[in-house]
């Protein structure tokens, strides 16, 4: 089973509404651009790219061979049709050097899903702004969440969001309004998802039984780069029923002690 759904708003539009509120326009109608061209299944031509972002023809062409020059963007002279270009993969390539989460995450994702035959990231969280996928095991064979690495989601989302809210010096108020733009299957009311915010700090995990994708059950564990500030997490996602007839509870018991133990390797650096 593959889970194909859009997750999260269309990102023409929330790179559109990133491009409008920026302070340095230039810098974001640039991510903006290779954002889109990298969630495109196809090269795209200026006027789509333009018309998604919102951008004037001749400002959107102007960056375009700008990205062009540097070898991030290529154009297809025939069609003029533009796309991602493997200069991007130097940029990858040196962050990736230097991550080294990704490193000893993989080989604990891997043992997880093997053990448990559930899909396990490792993501990357950025504030309250999104979270991003790093690490991947595709292990469960009943269930293939679509996603990659590169992947980002709202950050607040399923249980990995229960974590940024638990673990994370947020106000309620900035916490409620970003929970009112998250998209679920099943949505919590934002007093329950409370309950389970806190529920998440006493107990060290977090939980989404349902509500981000329906009979899905989503279990997130908290890894910390630098003592009290949350940088990534651990998230092991399956059949809700297989899970329960497997051991919910044994998951979790696997799924915590190997973020605990990559916390303390991270900030042991």
């Amino acid at each position: 089973m593959t889970d194909q759904r859009q997750r999260h708003p269309r990102p023409d539009r929330a790179l559109a509404r990133a491009v409008e509120a920026s302070k340095a326009p230039a810098i974001s109608r640039a991510a903006a651009v290779l954002r889109l061209l990298g969630k495109s299944d196809a090269p795209l031509g200026l006027q789509s790219i333009a018309r998604d972002l919102g951008l004037v023809p001749s400002t959107c062409l102007h960056v375009l061979r700008a990205l062009v020059a540097e070898e991030f963007v290529s154009i297809d002279p025939d069609t003029k049709r533009y796309s991602l270009e493997a200069g991007v993969l130097t940029l990858a390539r040196h962050w990736l050097r230097r991550n080294r989460f990704t490193d000893l995450a993989q080989p604990v994702l891997d043992r997880i899903g093997q053990s448990f035959d559930v899909t396990v990231l490792g993501v990357h969280i950025v504030g309250l702004d999104h979270l991003i996928v790093v690490a991947v095991s595709q292990s469960g064979q009943n269930f293939q969440l679509s996603t990659q690495v590169g992947s980002r989601f709202p950050a607040l989302i399923s249980a990995t969001g229960r974590c940024i809210a638990a673990f994370g010096d947020h106000s309620e108020a900035e916490l409620e309004a970003r929970f009112r733009t998250l998209r679920w299957d099943e949505p919590p009311t934002f007093d329950d998802w409370r309950v389970q915010v806190s529920q998440t700090r006493v107990q060290g995990f977090a939980v989404d039984a349902g509500n981000y994708i329906s009979g899905v059950t989503v279990v997130a564990a908290p890894v910390w780069k630098t003592p009290g500030k949350l940088s990534h997490a651990l998230v092991a996602i399956g059949i809700g029923s297989a899970l329960k007839r497997r051991g919910l509870p044994a998951l979790q018991d696997a799924l915590v002690p190997a973020a605990r133990t990559l916390s303390n390797q991270l900030c042991g650096e």
